[in-house]
């Protein structure tokens, strides 16, 4: 049972109307989306007040922290494994630090040097490193520098055998492309700074070292429109560039031009015009390839003919099939991809010449992600993990054809205590939608059980299985953790995708209630005990879910979310998203948005269920003014006697990179919202 709340700090009501495509739209807190007003950051300070008051006040918050902390303590983690020659390059979380550090290590399973270590800048913990690139021979390393969880970022070069960071760096801002030059003079970069007084100015330059970089030499230019993008690959072997120049938008399409690397390069060569959809182009082995939906929905990866590179000439490395390819990468001479079945991962492997080879054996009931760059290696490096155990590094030698464990988690539960199922349940419209079911095996199928409910339906994205802190912890404490594969991800192929997006984005929200109708109906759950949780374009699921069918409801996580869909598109870089949601500038589009959008359809005098709200100042995909006006409203149109909180960090965006005793914090508080609510009394001890 939830405890007693006060009310919530008033927040001022200052209505905005104006007329959009002939509808009158009023918006009550639009001085709220104003980030760095006085009256904002008061409102802010007033909320982080009010919820951390709740928070503190859950009794079982401290037997949650300590359990917390051991689920996220995993020894040693690796991940953006890089492989050149002999040597292996990975960020590391050793079990002493708060952030990842940047590794390198001499041979398979040889000694380990520390690069980068973010701790070592005394900047406090909220610094993280990234690998950027790594030059052919591997004597510098280009390296970001993230402060909080921001998108954009400065970057850095180490000169890998001296151990020194060179003065030549790109300032904080947005790098699209980063090369190193093949004889260790310079590099190629693509870069706009944070407050550069031309945002929208694409362009290329070539930088050596040791020079200013007011006096770089412009090598392409791309335009100024403000919906494109530039990135650079290269391939070492011939010595080229390839710029990519990317409109986005609701009719996105992808150019692709050729230079040579000189420290005079020539005229860029057009090779690949406007091509519409997605267009992902990489060097291997000198060829030019790409991964594309181009006459492909499911997509496939072609050979491109830089003498005839129109799509009539293009040569199938790997052909489509039913099920959507999902990551690529390289390793030797094949191309190995993963497709995904409903919540199953496989992957499958292609000669260059286009002939299929051996797969590489994986288990089906996890998640298989590839980690390879697009530089081309003998070495093929993927993850494994699964609802119970934490992601494992494998690593397949292509020239020996042997596959062996590079780097495994040490697991916090035992792997038996946890029982999946997989079945079906019928949506709104009678279709068929895939679910992902886990709880304690002694409870998977005894009866009504508190119930976490997630999913993600969108950009053609998967939800498969993974081990998470949040989700083992529930299943410890008795609940049943459930995912449906709904529309608008690709489970079932792209058009699965195409069925929940645009137009059929109701379709999404409408899989995602019927899952929670159809849990009840099968006595799985109680309607007064499902709690439902998701981020990014799931945030907006959560908040349709909550303003559709708030009776359905008792808690809400709505993590980094888009909830005003009339304006989302005029901040940062959400109009890049218009081919997902459709634009709101389009008046059609415009009528879709507006039939869902959870900001607008949070209605007076309404018991909406308890909602933790969870955004920052850093986040520039989906903008925190989502956050703060749904709070706001949520707050003052709420009447039933659960808490509307929102849970808002200056430092936090939409990247996870908090520091290691951020994230407990963080977990801990999330977790005893959920339980807190459901009246799930936490159990001291209690492990899988």
């Amino acid at each position: 049972m939830a405890h007693a709340v006060d009310a919530p700090p008033p927040t001022p009501v200052e209505p905005v109307t104006e007329v959009l495509h002939g509808i009158e739209i009023t918006d009550p807190y639009r001085w709220l989306e104003d980030q760095n007003s006085p009256r904002t950051r008061k409102w802010l300070e007033e909320q982080a007040a009010y919820t951390r008051a709740y928070f503190d006040a859950i009794p079982d918050r401290e037997r949650i922290r300590t359990r917390v902390r051991d689920l996220l303590a995993l020894k040693e983690v690796i991940s953006e494994p890089w492989n050149v020659g002999d040597r292996y390059f990975f960020l590391k979380r050793q079990e002493d630090r708060e952030q990842p550090v940047i590794v390198m290590r001499d041979g398979l399973f040889g000694p380990e040097t520390v690069l980068v270590d973010p701790a070592q800048r005394g900047s406090g913990n909220s610094i993280a490193v990234s690998i950027a690139a790594i030059s052919q021979d591997g004597r510098f390393l280009a390296y970001s520098v993230r402060q909080g969880g921001t998108d954009h970022s400065s970057l850095e070069i180490l000169d890998v055998g001296r151990g020194n960071v060179l003065p030549d760096r790109l300032p904080e801002g947005f790098c699209t492309g980063f090369v190193f030059t093949p004889d260790g003079s310079g590099f190629y970069y693509s870069h706009r700074e944070l407050h550069d007084p031309h945002p929208n100015y694409r362009a290329a330059f070539w930088h050596r070292f040791g020079t200013e970089q007011s006096g770089d030499q412009q090598t392409f230019f791309a335009g100024e429109e403000p919906n494109l993008f530039l990135g650079i690959l290269d391939s070492p072997e011939p010595k080229l560039l390839a710029y990519t120049v990317c409109f986005t938008g609701k009719s996105p399409r992808t150019s692709v031009y050729l230079q040579e690397m000189s420290s005079k390069p020539a005229e860029a060569k057009l090779v690949v015009q406007e091509i519409e959809g997605c267009f992902v182009p990489i060097f291997v082995h000198g060829q030019l390839l790409a991964y594309t939906d181009f006459a492909a929905p499911n997509f496939r990866i072609v050979r491109i003919d830089s003498v005839h590179p129109g799509p009539s000439h293009w040569h199938d490395v790997v052909p489509e099939s039913d099920k959507r390819i999902q990551q690529f990468a390289v390793a030797g001479h094949q191309v190995f991809v993963t497709r995904i079945d409903r919540f199953s991962t496989k992957i499958e492997a292609f000669g260059l010449d286009g002939r299929r080879t051996e797969g590489i054996p994986s288990p089906s009931d996890g998640t298989i992600d590839l980690l390879n760059r697009t530089t081309a290696t003998e070495k093929l490096f993927y993850g494994y993990a699964s609802i119970s155990e934490p992601a494992a590094v494998y690593c397949y030698d292509a020239r020996r054809e042997d596959v062996f464990t590079w780097n495994e988690a040490n697991a916090p539960v035992g792997p038996s205590a946890i029982a999946v199922e997989e079945t079906a349940y019928t949506s709104t419209d009678g279709t068929s939608v895939p679910l992902f079911l886990a709880a304690r095996k002694d409870l998977l199928r005894s009866g009504p059980l508190p119930t976490f409910l997630t999913g993600y339906g969108g950009f053609g994205s998967c939800v498969t299985p993974r081990f998470t802190a949040f989700a083992t912890f529930l299943m410890e404490q008795g609940f049943l953790f459930a995912v449906p594969a709904l529309r608008g991800g690709s489970e079932l192929g792209e058009q699965w995708h195409r069925a929940g997006k645009q137009e059929n984005r109701q379709n999404s929200f409408n899989d995602f209630v019927a899952a929670a109708e159809w849990l009840v109906a099968q006595q799985r759950s109680i309607s007064g005990r499902i709690a439902i949780g998701g981020g990014s374009n799931a945030g907006l699921l959560v908040g349709a879910a909550i303003t559709q069918r708030p009776d359905l409801f008792c808690a809400a996580i709505c993590l980094g979310p888009l909830l005003d869909m009339a304006r989302y598109h005029l901040f940062n870089f959400a109009a890049g998203w218009a081919d997902e949601y459709g634009s709101p500038e389009d008046q059609e589009d415009f009528q879709v948005l507006l039939a869902y959008s959870p900001y607008h359809h949070v209605l007076d005098r309404v018991a909406y269920p308890a909602v933790l709200l969870i955004s920052g100042d850093a986040d520039t995909r989906c903008n925190p003014m989502h956050a703060r006006k749904m709070a706001a409203r949520l707050q003052a149109a709420n009447a039933s006697d659960r808490p509307i909180l929102l849970d808002y960090k200056p430092t936090w965006g939409h990247t996870p990179v908090q520091p290691f005793s951020t994230k407990i914090e963080a977990l801990t508080d999330r977790l005893a919202f959920v339980c807190h609510e459901l009246g799930v009394h936490v159990q001291p001890g209690r492990s899988l």
